[in-house]
């Protein structure tokens, strides 16, 4: 990876066409590149990363139309419905929400540049991309001209030459949002937008452009082109296209398959109500255990494995907390930090094992921001903290320099899977404020129950024990005593 100006890093990632309330698909990309953007802040860079609003465009205009109210009120709704999702999941690290309706002198210009260079024509109060004219044209998506015209109605639109021509400016029909410009009042087409706005905040050659699969033709492949045609420079150097979200759906004869989610088939999942039933963390281990490239599906099976995924690493947080004593809202030497002292003791193979982990994770996230194999490097590093629990006895012994050792694994693992934007609700939030009169609870209910038990009062010690099962409380005994976790 070699940004365009040494230290620091441009990104713009497609946002949302704000007519309707954000599903779990559109999350993906916010997602994905909040880690993306952490991580290369964790590597020392200096990230600017721009999402655009997509508050002017036909599916607007069809949906406040069917909804008798106006374009500007129903984005100004589903705008702020993204905003809330956003800030629910995590995602915090955007820096600019750029809105095509205030950057119309922008797309104007833009226009008028491209006209200027023959590479677009007016006609009818309309302009039009001329695709003869832009020799790489289809570089991106590897598609020709001429298999796109086969597929295209000849002509559409008023005053093209070429079938596949598109629209950088539109004509305004009656009681439509209209802008003035040199070309009669109008609007402008969706894929200018993006051009303009992404070349005001991050230049005319930026590092990063991402978007879902889906946006490769002919979103992405129009914007490349247009915005090359206007600098006559690289547009992006870096294209980072993730996979669509698919969620299994009953097909006409019964059977099941897995079919991308889509607000026009109807089969979509509402990104807020998944929040509420399930916490971001969840959530957003679940959309970054797949490589970003590949397709996500969407199930009740996926949430099931992922919250047992994820359910692993709070019982391991929990669990060291109890032992340790610590709050994990204060801030812990990790190994890296901790390793110089280890190295010496009889713990040196601990720390040599986890700093090697933290390497592999390092390693995965460098090959195209793996995040799918970065958690499973922090299963197999949660795997070697609970090996080292058991074989040393922690439980029993709580030592001094057993405790350091097992709390600067903990704070290294936890600090990785920060750096992926994970582990900072359920586990750093509300599980951490309760967790003190918790803790004293269940040393109560463990007393009542054995004094139950030393009493020959069965059914009294079965019954805490059933009860706790029931909430999702284990209880194991053991030679040295009653341990409790969290299923």
């Amino acid at each position: 990876f070699q940004p365009v100006r040494p230290g620091k890093v441009g990104i713009y990632l497609c946002g949302p066409t704000v007519y309707k309330a954000p599903h779990i698909g559109h999350m993906v990309g916010p997602v994905i590149f909040d880690a993306v953007k952490r991580y290369l802040q964790y590597k020392g860079f200096e990230v600017t990363w721009v999402v655009n609003i997509t508050d002017v465009d036909d599916k607007l205009i069809d949906a406040a139309a069917r909804l008798s109210t106006s374009v500007q009120m129903l984005a100004e709704k589903y705008t702020q419905e993204y905003l809330d999702v956003l800030a629910g999941l995590g995602v915090d690290t955007i820096d600019k929400f750029p809105k095509a309706s205030e950057h119309m002198q922008e797309i104007i210009d833009l226009c008028s540049t491209l006209i200027a260079k023959d590479h677009a024509y007016a006609a009818d109060g309309n302009v039009w991309f001329d695709v003869k004219h832009d020799a790489d044209y289809g570089k991106l998506s590897n598609r020709r001209v001429e298999d796109q015209e086969s597929g295209l109605r000849t002509l559409e639109g008023a005053g093209k030459k070429n079938a596949a021509d598109f629209a950088l400016w539109k004509s305004a029909k009656p009681g439509e949002p209209a802008w003035d410009s040199p070309w009669g009042s109008g609007r402008p087409g969706w894929h200018i937008e993006c051009s303009a706005m992404s070349m005001k905040y991050l230049g005319p050659t930026f590092d990063i452009h991402g978007g879902g699969m889906d946006l490769m033709f002919p979103h992405h492949e129009n914007e490349l082109a247009q915005s090359e045609c206007a600098t006559g420079q690289t547009f992006a150097k870096y294209w980072l296209h993730n996979g669509l979200t698919r969620i299994k759906t009953k097909l006409a004869g019964g059977e099941l398959a897995n079919e991308k989610m889509s607000g026009s088939i109807g089969n979509v999942v509402s990104a807020r109500e998944l929040i509420e039933q399930h916490g971001p963390d969840l959530l957003r281990y679940l959309l970054l255990s797949t490589h970003y490239r590949s397709p996500i599906d969407f199930s009740p099976e996926v949430l099931a494995s992922s919250k047992k995924g994820l359910a692993t690493f709070v019982r391991l947080m929990e669990r060291v907390q109890r032992l340790s004593g610590q709050s994990w809202a204060d801030k812990s030497p990790d190994m890296d930090q901790a390793a110089g002292s280890l190295l010496e003791t009889e713990h040196a193979g601990f720390a040599r094992a986890i700093l090697a982990l933290k390497m592999k994770w390092l390693e995965m996230m460098d090959d195209d921001f793996n995040t799918a194999g970065a958690i499973a490097v922090l299963h197999e590093m949660a795997g070697e903290i609970n090996a080292f629990i058991e074989k040393n006895q922690v439980e029993q012994k709580k030592t001094p320099d057993l405790l350091g050792a097992l709390v600067a694994a903990v704070a290294s693992l936890r600090n990785l899977g920060m750096v992926l934007g994970l582990f900072r609700s359920s586990v750093a939030g509300v599980a951490l404020k309760e967790s003190a009169l918790e803790s004293d609870l269940m040393t109560l209910l463990i007393k009542l129950r054995a004094e139950a038990r030393t009493g020959k009062n069965f059914a009294l010690a079965d019954g805490i024990r059933k009860g706790l099962t029931d909430i999702g409380v284990t209880l194991e005994d053991r030679a040295d005593g009653t341990i409790w976790r969290k299923e």
